[in-house]
């Protein structure tokens, strides 16, 4: 079965490939975990943060976006001796603050992240080298994320994301997923605005 050359590097990788990457994700809760695994994965590589997912999960409640943002400091201490996940301050910090953005949009991360989907098929990458790091469509997600109050999401972590979500179908033209999904999400309506948050 041809896959997307990096998925046989590692069991892990060819599981999330076959079963994850490219898959629509929706609700605020889940895309807010991909959006801090993403922010996490910065300057590592993800089988790291594959193999470590449920611990993050564990140690971030399953990510639940109220519960996240409730943290103090006395989580964030408790995470800090986590050996479980990516023990790194400034993500941390970020994960939590992103938690408190994302209750402030009126409209809901799903709907704020979805609406940068692009609406029109395009044809598979030919080959990895095909395939980008960033596209105007993730610069403007990073613009607008970072102008509400995200951090750790520049337009390269936001491509990635994109990718992850099944926001962009970037499957190469000989792995067996190629065209398996549709990009983007075309009988989705947004009713996202920049600037609509709950306040």
């Amino acid at each position: 079965m041809d896959r997307c050359a990096w998925a046989g590097s590692a069991p892990e990788y060819v599981a999330y490939h076959d079963e994850e990457w490219g898959v629509p994700l929706h609700g605020d809760d889940a895309l807010f975990e991909r959006l801090s695994l993403e922010a996490f994965q910065s300057g590592l590589s993800w089988i790291t943060i594959l193999r470590k997912r449920e611990n993050f999960r564990a140690a971030f409640d399953d990510f639940h976006l109220a519960t996240v943002a409730a943290y103090d400091g006395d989580d964030v201490r408790r995470l800090l001796a986590d050996a479980g996940i990516v023990r790194n301050r400034a993500k941390i910090d970020a994960a939590i603050s992103n938690a408190r953005a994302a209750l402030e949009l009126r409209l809901g991360l799903d709907e704020l992240l979805w609406s940068f989907a692009p609406r029109q098929p395009r044809p598979p990458p030919a080959t990895l080298a095909d395939v980008p790091a960033t596209s105007a469509a993730s610069t403007a997600m990073a613009k607008e994320l970072k102008r509400l109050g995200f951090r750790f999401v520049g337009p390269t972590t936001a491509y990635a994301l994109m990718q992850a979500t099944g926001m962009v179908d970037d499957h190469v033209a000989t792995c067996w997923r190629a065209d398996g999904i549709s990009p983007g999400d075309p009988d989705r309506t947004s009713s996202w605005s920049a600037g609509e948050t709950a306040g």
